[in-house]
């Protein structure tokens, strides 16, 4: 096929041709979006799921709605090597800047926005990331303590006032949240608390791996009362075969019925994967439609494209030892497993075991579905570990 018209989008966050299967989630963020906007009481949402589930790209697409609602829009990426406030503080600047710039907002946003400059020069001496150069002069006593919980919380009010006043909503879309320390993570779900109690129009969209409710909750106890947890995972084989077989014959092209089951079998119903099956198959194949035959040659090729870049990519980042730990993994299957299990393979003791396991958690490499449990947070790495350490000595 003509690889100009190929539909299939394989990246980080790409938006595929066709989302599908993923009606539900979208709904319940409008509706939360449209009662935060008017005062009513809503709880913020954290999709929750493995690698290549598609989350970003439902981040990505609740944005596009909440923008086409006149909601202002703050896009945040936690990262390991970042504090929460280094990338909030940019983003809220921005916001602000838009807000003064409706009459009923303006006094209250350039009053946000002095906010925001005691905010930051506060916090620059505990979180030294924190590069962002403000116009306004701090006013004194609003959001310049230096402690983060309460600085955060009378921020987001003067903010949530000012977006009230312009009738309109502060929407925080917020990206592997599971990277925020526990005292940063803390101090943000106290602030949402805090305007939730307020009846102010701040809400946040946020996204992580599953290890990432049991840390909310370890951060506030009462984060389950406050948050919906929707669950983000493989798409069903229906919605898997939509995914594939709507974007081919949009550009006239027809897949046979095997090779679609083949596809949706070999990905799982994973999203990311099935946009990497979508784009080989579609380069392989000839002429419509799409056989079984081009499947299986297009599956040798994403293979070595999978290992060469979305699976390598995080292999890289382990030490020797996490390495050792995941073939262990791998060699018991694709898990969950039982960490005695994981220690046996590996002729240890489990406590010994701990620190690596804790480090590979941190790393977003594995979690905790269960107590004494562990699991891959990217599906099918189980099978690349056994191909890019094929002898599990």
């Amino acid at each position: 096929m003509d690889p100009v018209r190929n539909p299939f989008a394989p990246g980080a966050g790409t938006p595929p041709p066709e989302l599908a299967g993923r009606d539900e989630v979208l709904e319940a963020a409008r509706i939360a979006l449209e009662r935060s906007r008017l005062g009513r009481p809503t709880k913020n949402m954290v999709l929750i799921g493995l690698r290549g589930v598609g989350k970003t790209v439902l981040l990505d697409t609740i944005r596009e709605q909440a923008e086409t609602m006149g909601l202002y829009t703050l896009d945040l990426e936690a990262a390991e090597s970042r504090s929460l406030p280094s990338v909030l503080a940019p983003r809220l600047h921005v916001a602000l800047l838009q807000l003064s710039r409706w009459e009923s907002a303006k006094q209250l946003a350039h009053q946000a926005l002095k906010g925001l400059a005691g905010f930051t020069k506060a916090l620059k001496v505990t979180y030294q990331d924190i590069e962002i150069s403000l116009e306004h002069e701090p006013e004194f006593g609003l959001a310049d303590s230096g402690n983060l919980e309460i600085d955060l919380q009378a921020l987001f009010e003067v903010a949530g006032e000012a977006a009230k006043k312009g009738s309109t909503a502060l929407v925080l879309l917020t990206d592997e949240l599971q990277y925020v320390p526990k005292d940063q993570l803390g101090a943000l779900i106290a602030a949402l608390h805090r305007t939730a109690q307020r009846r102010l129009p701040v809400v946040m969209v946020g996204a992580g791996l599953p290890q990432l409710r049991g840390q909310m909750g370890n951060a506030k106890s009462y984060a389950e009362r406050l948050f919906d947890f929707p669950e983000i995972g493989p798409l069903s084989r229906d919605d898997a075969g939509i995914a594939i077989a709507k974007p081919t014959l949009n550009e006239g092209v027809l897949i046979d019925s095997n090779a679609l089951d083949g596809i949706v079998a070999r990905t799982q119903g994973y999203p990311y994967f099935l946009q990497e099956w979508g784009k080989h198959v579609w380069d392989i194949a000839e002429t419509s439609p799409i056989t079984p035959s081009d499947v299986v040659t297009a599956s040798r090729q994403v293979t070595a494209a999978l290992d060469a870049s979305f699976f390598l990519v995080r292999f890289d980042r382990l030490t020797p030892s996490e390495k050792r730990y995941l073939r262990a993994m791998a060699q018991l299957g694709a898990g969950p497993h039982r960490s005695g299990e994981i220690a046996q393979e590996l002729n240890r003791q489990v406590q010994s075991l701990a620190p690596t396991r804790s480090k590979l958690i941190g790393k977003g490499m594995i979690w905790s579905p269960g107590h004494g449990d562990t699991a891959f947070t990217v599906p099918m790495f189980d099978e690349f570990m056994r191909r890019i350490m094929p002898d599990d000595e």
